[in-house]
């Protein structure tokens, strides 16, 4: 008896990767005319439109005129959108900024209609144990996962929510290539076999890839193909059905294993993180390509959130602009864009959002401490930096500039003039006293506090996707060349062969600003922090989540680097957020996102610098992951500054340090 295929036509939109946004679109005007003639006309049954919306609004903005036949197919069940306003990234985003991307993807695609949703991460690089929860939350009770699933079925429960394993992953595009129906119908036959190893009774198989339109013949092919397929029937519908099917009948058994009534078999509980790198690629060189703009999204993200809750607060005026602020953040978490392995236009245009955002927010805040002067006081008391005319007492100054007062620049009844052009400070709490630092200074390290700190930069052989290590590379470490008393002896100015750190005190917490001009290209730059004992585990902040995680001290990916395609060597690096710590040792950083244990070490990257997307030499990863395109801004050469601050205290107590360093100006 044949099994029966549940498949599904789709498309993976991303808005921009190797090409850029308006390229891109003018592509998917092309593909989704041909996908609603062919649904409309019944050619095919069902769409699924890559588990988002922004796609479908940067359509609609070309084709407004669509808009009343996709509201039609939508109700019909024949196009599915949602619920996600873009397919962002897990690891390199925060819990406020994931939430609202379901609640403006659900909001727009309630409105035209759609009722079913799915979880759908089909090239998302590796899941979050804290995604399912906050699905669940929102009524969302399916996922869909590929990359970082380790040997597992088709079929598990990922904390607590019904999840698919797209097995052979989401790229199939077979029937759009040029070879014979009885060469497509033994590809598929390879293919259905290693899917039905970890499958009952129904396959799932997704007819799709990136950016790919529907065959006008797929219909034909596909019963074509069935007529040379012994073991398999393929069925065109859509992921819904196969959920219905395969997940309707379950059951607890004596012994608490969920059991499907179906066939029997027993359906296995996940209950950690999707890292596994041993089936897929995980690409965790993401984590740190292109620093700058994970220190943007940081900053961004949170001068957003602290305006809507200051306009919340006063009176919930800028919601519409806050929505369109946080559109423009979420169409830059898009996977190939937070990442940093697109092109060099494309991420100038990701440091052009950001730059709205920041004005955006910035507006927001000033035009709320001059209509409210109790803003004023949360401002200053919350330790959120501020623009003044005055320097005052007990007040940092974090910079001076020429510029306009805000009484003049945001009252709508006047407007500045040459006269009015003066100087604005940028003030912020004094931090506190470098006296209380217990210091000792060497060669090529610090110790502060009792934490030893060194600098060190490695070569990177890799891409935007991986970093790829010389073998025998030892690294070179930073030398301490001089230091001196900074402003006021509130901080210390220390030069290096690398760069300048600037150290401060402030609040039971040592903070570094280091700045520095790059010259090197494809090198990785790291502060390393030397603990008494060797590095077993971690505590990271992970969707504002504290997430543990154990590690193999005396793993080395330089000793394990692929001989055969097809491998992607499995490292001691991971993403992080705002927080790492171990051992009584806690990092807090500003867009510094990830993180590496080697021995008794805790590393964070500071900056890596490469200069091309796909490198198909790269030594950590014997298969290419995408084009050789040359992006010479991701080398990040010129001015590049960091900013971590370190402390001793307990991950249980993280989020009381995350508040000094991230101030909510309303608690």
């Amino acid at each position: 008896m044949k099994k029966t295929v549940i498949a599904y036509l789709h498309t993976h939109w991303d808005r921009e990767w190797y090409r850029e946004f308006e390229v891109f679109r003018l592509r998917l005007l092309r593909v989704f005319d041909n996908v609603l003639d062919m649904l409309e006309s019944n050619k095919i049954p069902s769409f699924y439109f890559d588990g988002q919306v922004a796609a479908l609004l940067d359509y609609l903005e070309i084709r407004p005129e669509k808009e009343n036949l996709i509201r039609k197919l939508i109700k019909e069940k024949k196009l599915f959108i949602g619920p996600f306003y873009c397919l962002i990234d897990e690891y390199l985003t925060d819990r406020t900024v994931f939430e609202k991307n379901i609640e403006i993807g659900l909001k727009i695609a309630k409105d035209f209609g759609c009722e079913d949703f799915i979880g759908y991460f089909a090239d998302t690089f590796g899941h979050s144990k804290n995604i399912p929860q906050i699905l669940k939350n929102y009524g969302i009770d399916k996922i869909m996962v590929w990359r970082g699933v380790p040997d597992l079925p088709s079929e598990f429960i990922f904390n607590g929510v019904n999840t698919v394993n797209l097995v052979r992953g989401y790229f199939m595009d077979i029937f759009s290539t040029q070879k014979t129906i009885e060469e497509k119908a033994e590809f598929l036959k390879s293919n259905l076999n290693k899917i039905a190893e970890k499958s009952g009774n129904y396959l799932l198989l997704p007819i799709g890839a990136d950016h790919l339109g529907v065959e006008p013949d797929i219909a034909e092919q596909v019963s074509a193909v069935n007529n040379l397929l012994e073991d398999y029937e393929i069925k065109l519908s859509n992921p819904f059905e196969y959920f219905d099917l395969v997940f309707s009948d379950l059951y607890k058994n004596e012994e608490g294993k969920t059991i499907r009534a179906l066939d029997g078999v027993e359906i296995p509980e996940w209950n950690d993180e999707l890292r596994d790198n041993s089936k897929t690629f995980i690409l965790p060189g993401c984590y740190s390509a292109r620093m700058n703009l994970k220190q943007y999204r940081t900053e961004a993200s949170y001068r957003l959130e602290q305006a809507d809750n200051l306009q919340k607060y006063f009176g919930n005026n800028y919601q519409n602009i806050i929505e369109y602020a946080y559109k423009l953040l979420l169409q830059n978490q898009a996977h190939d864009s937070i990442c940093g392995c697109s092109t060099d236009a494309v991420h100038a245009e990701n440091i052009t959002r950001y730059n709205k955002i920041f004005q955006i927010a910035g507006t927001i805040i000033e035009e709320l401490r001059l209509e409210f002067p109790e803003v004023e006081k949360l401002i200053q008391e919350s330790g959120y930096e501020f623009r003044t005319i005055t320097p005052l007492k007990g007040f940092h100054i974090l910079k001076k500039n020429r510029g306009f007062d805000s009484k003049i620049l945001y009252d709508t009844q006047k407007i500045p003039v040459t006269e009015d052009y003066r100087d604005i400070y940028t003030l912020k709490k004094i931090p506190g006293s470098i006296e209380d630092v217990n210091l000792e200074i060497f060669e090529n390290k610090l110790i502060i506090d009792n934490i030893e700190v060194q600098f060190v930069r490695y070569k990177d052989n890799g891409d935007t996707y991986n970093y790829g290590p010389d073998e025998n590379d030892m690294g070179e470490y930073a030398k301490i060349l001089e230091f001196s008393r900074f402003e006021n002896n509130d901080s210390l100015l220390f030069k290096t062969s690398f760069f300048n750190i600037l150290l401060s005190r402030g609040d039971n917490l040592i903070n570094f600003r280091i700045d520095w001009m790059n010259n090197f290209k494809n090198h990785i730059w790291q502060v390393k922090f030397n603990l008494p004992e060797p590095v077993t585990y971690t505590y990271s902040e992970d969707l504002d989540q504290i997430i543990k995680r154990e590690f193999d001290p005396y793993y080395d990916m330089r000793k394990n680097l692929p001989k055969t395609k097809g491998i992607e060597t499995k490292t001691n690096f991971a993403p992080m957020q705002r927080y790492v710590g171990s051992q009584g040792l806690g990092i807090l950083t500003k867009g510094l996102t990830e993180y590496e244990v080697k021995g008794n070490s805790l590393l964070i990257t500071l900056l890596r610098s490469t200069g091309v997307i796909s490198n198909p030499q790269n030594p950590a990863r014997s298969t290419p992951a995408g084009p050789p395109i040359e992006v010479p801004g991701a080398q990040l050469l010129g001015y590049n500054y960091a900013e971590f601050s370190i402390g001793l205290f307990e991950p249980e107590n993280y989020q009381k340090y995350i508040d000094i360093l991230f101030p909510k100006i309303i608690k």
